[in-house]
């Protein structure tokens, strides 16, 4: 599997098999993944791995909480701001939209999202999970830093042929984890992701991205077409959504799914 695919491939799953990951796999990969940048070298990155009886007792514990009616914990960050601006609070209505739509979930009915949103706590079956935590004095360029490693860890889960899930719903069960995990008492859970094998018989349909002309500006004398997108440097025309096809002929496969 090259990048492109990897990229392309890459999405949130939410339906996995109970199959193990092995050890070994997860070690390749979190060894691999320590190559990602970061400012100064400082690898701001905390990271805790719970597979087998560890992650199944935090998935009931977690489960218990919600039972009950606990709500969560104070999530120790700002998910969002509190006035999301255009085109952000547009693009998440739609995201949420489509995600349900995709579940078959209506917006009025509340019991199914909730269910939907309490299969987090089980990781969606996942038979491994990661729990990202960060340093709480390290400021906005180390989050960078954990978004660009995190990245890196999604895109080599899809080269072992596996699937990833990236939660930070977990942050609002952070006191629960951190009986799971003992942190030290500096740092900030982030995120959790679950890793594993997709449910072949799991529903995925993607999730639009905005075109490029809307994130991305070309300062370099070219004129843009009139959909905003810039001819490649060689004459070839840009490709759909954006991209550029390979100069070795055919689209490789998924490379123009939208996820």
């Amino acid at each position: 599997m090259d990048v492109y695919e990897a990229v392309a491939s890459r999405r949130a799953v939410r339906r996995f098999r109970g199959e193990p990951v092995p050890r070994e796999t997860l070690e390749r990969i979190l060894s691999a993944a320590a190559r990602s940048p970061s400012g100064a070298n400082l690898q701001p990155w905390h990271l805790y791995v719970l597979t087998g009886a560890p992650l199944a007792e935090l998935k009931k514990r977690t489960a218990e909480r919600v039972e009950a009616g606990d709500s969560g914990d104070e999530r120790e960050y700002r998910m969002y701001p509190h006035e999301l601006k255009s085109p952000y609070r547009e693009r998440r209505s739609a995201a949420a939209e489509q995600r349900y739509a995709a579940l078959g979930i209506s917006r009025e009915d509340r019991r199914a999202r909730a269910a939907s949103v309490a299969a987090n706590w089980d990781c969606f079956g996942a038979p491994a999970a990661l729990f990202c935590y960060i340093d709480r004095d390290m400021g906005a360029a180390q989050w960078a830093d954990l978004g660009m490693y995190l990245q890196t860890v999604m895109l080599l889960i899809r080269a072992e042929g596996l699937h990833s899930c990236p939660q930070v719903a977990w942050s609002v069960y952070r006191r629960t984890v951190a009986e799971a995990v003992s942190p030290p008492p500096g740092l900030i859970l982030f995120c959790g992701l679950s890793i594993g094998f997709e449910d072949p018989a799991a529903r995925h349909d993607p999730i639009d991205r905005a075109p490029l002309a809307e994130t991305v500006t070309f300062v370099d004398g070219r004129e843009p077409h009139a959909d905003g997108q810039v001819p490649h440097a060689d004459g070839r025309e840009p490709h759909a959504y954006g991209q550029v096809p390979h100069a070795d002929g055919p689209d490789r496969a998924g490379c123009r799914q939208r996820l």
